[in-house]
């Protein structure tokens, strides 16, 4: 773990003697951890792996029929009939 103080006072060298030793830093603040610092090939990787599970999500949906299949107006009507989340 790297403090934001680490980071102030030593920078990208903080960064990266954390990560000599780990695929991840957490950088906290005041005490609570808020960020993750990590290599740019690791986070391609984990972006790599998030798509490899979506697009296996998608397939077992399309296996199962878990979908809808409808024009593009009807798709608008039916999203627009939703109940706003934000209420």
């Amino acid at each position: 773990m790297t403090s934001i103080g680490e980071l102030k006072t030593k920078g990208v060298a903080a960064i990266e003697t954390a990560l000599a030793e780990h695929t991840e830093a957490v950088v906290s603040v005041r005490g609570n951890d808020r960020f993750v610092v990590m290599d740019l090939a690791h986070y391609h990787y984990l972006r790599e792996c998030e798509l490899d599970a979506a697009l296996a999500q998608t397939r077992a949906d399309l296996t199962t029929g878990r979908f809808v299949e409808e024009s593009p107006d009807d798709h608008l009507k039916r999203i627009e009939a939703l109940p706003d989340p934000a209420e």
